[in-house]
């Protein structure tokens, strides 16, 4: 068996540099909702060793010092331009699993092992000569080696031009390798993991490789014991080429300034829902329940301080846009109250089952709207999300969060298409 993991490099820098090539080789920033903190960094940026999660404010004396850009999180050309690095990549192999917006597993089973490192720079050119985009790509025997040869890759640790294939490397090769590569950097190994390995004595990938299993599932859990089995080589995280539907689907954001009254509350919480509901009949799902939530900023300590949510039953489960935001504005009006600075305010949609096979209700009853959330799903599809959309979600949204510095939407706004001069 060989798996493949294909990565984007500094993913969202490097989508605004396809349609911006005067950001080539200058230190650029993609900052979070509201222009908060930094979520994206340039190799440039790295090298000056600027933090994931740095706010921005903090990082102005030194932004002005090296001439480091920062850019508002452009998700609707990030998802775009995803969609398209992931349909070249589909092509390559039967076997698909798309992990994050920027990261998916290829199977390569029946595949030569000796050609899978000229196969893994085709792959690297072709995504980079259609889609504009720099990748990586690691190869191995598991899903876990896979993720950390990608790792080697980025570094350049072994393999040359950004790919690294661990079966083309002799035990010894491996073992040195292996032995220069921090627990960390393992998939699914966190800092609160590497702490306690670290006090085992366990620091290096070799040594958690050659651990003793049945200690750390005794210790740990049966998770760690199978990534210690998947750096061994054995396959215990099969490649998932349907993801499976989720569970729970949130959609909350930070307002760009504070907001006092129920009206505008009511056009936040209208307008989540409705992204929410979007989601979740994509996804061909119902909701049975939906949780409604307000909170003030609590890194603010000159304002009283508030924060509360309510979960709400619902008497049939449901994907009706209509049906969700009647209740979540009921159950808005409910944890609203007045002479508060409400930063923030989430819906979450909640005991979610199958669309094909819907639980009736003997006692209530509402109008089948099944027809126009079809019309109004392709209608914004084609024509940009909120082209439809119910009058709750209101016009102005004054509340909504800032993004001062976004580029535009080249790849999905008719309006904001790169021009040529």
């Amino acid at each position: 068996m060989s798996v493949a993991l294909i990565d984007g490099n500094n993913f969202y820098v490097s989508c605004e540099r396809v349609f911006n090539p005067a950001l080539e080789g200058r230190p650029v920033v993609v900052l979070s909702n509201n222009d908060g903190c930094v979520v994206a960094r340039s190799a440039e940026v790295k090298a000056l060793g600027v933090k994931m999660g740095t706010p921005w404010f903090q990082l102005k004396d030194q932004a002005r010092k090296h001439g480091i850009l920062a850019l508002s999180s452009n998700y609707a050309l990030y998802a775009d331009m995803s969609s398209r690095m992931m349909s070249v990549l589909g092509s390559y192999s039967p076997q698909q699993e798309i992990y994050s917006i920027d990261e998916c597993f290829l199977g390569f089973d029946g595949f030569p092992p000796a050609e899978l490192a000229a196969y893994g720079q085709r792959i690297r050119q072709q995504v980079k000569q259609w889609v504009g985009l720099p990748v990586c790509v690691g190869i191995a025997a598991t899903k876990t080696l896979a993720k950390l040869a990608n790792h080697c890759a980025k570094k350049n640790l072994a393999g040359r031009e950004g790919v690294c294939d661990f079966g083309r490397m002799s035990v010894p090769q491996m073992d040195a390798l292996l032995d220069r590569i921090g627990i960390g950097e393992v998939w699914g190994v966190g800092r609160r993991l590497t702490e306690k390995l670290t006090r085992r004595g366990i620091t290096t990938v070799k040594q958690l490789r050659d651990a003793d299993t049945k200690t750390l599932r005794r210790e740990f859990s049966v998770v760690l014991e199978r990534t210690v089995l998947e750096l061994r080589g054995i396959a215990c995280v099969e490649l998932e080429e349907a993801a499976p539907n989720k569970q729970q689907i949130i959609c909350s954001r930070s307002f760009g300034r504070y907001v006092y009254s129920l009206d505008e509350l009511n056009e936040a919480v209208a307008g989540y829902l409705a992204r929410a509901a979007e989601k979740l009949r994509y996804q061909g799902s119902l909701a049975g329940a939906l949780q409604v939530y307000v909170r003030t900023n609590p890194f603010n300590p000159d304002h009283p301080q508030y924060q509360r949510g309510l979960t709400l039953p619902l008497p049939q489960a449901t994907s009706d846009s209509v049906v969700l935001t009647r209740a979540a504005l009921w159950a808005l009006k409910r944890l609203y109250k007045p002479g508060y600075a409400y930063q923030k305010a989430g819906v979450m949609l909640l005991d979610l089952s199958d669309a094909a096979t819907p639980q009736g209700c003997l006692f209530t009853g509402h109008r089948d709207n099944t027809t126009l959330m079809q019309v109004m799903d392709r209608v914004n599809r084609q024509w940009g999300r909120g082209t439809l959309k119910l009058a709750a979600e209101g016009v102005q949204q004054g509340w909504r969060m800032r993004r001062q510095r976004m580029s535009p939407a080249y790849t999905t706004n008719w309006n904001e298409l790169a021009r040529v001069r």
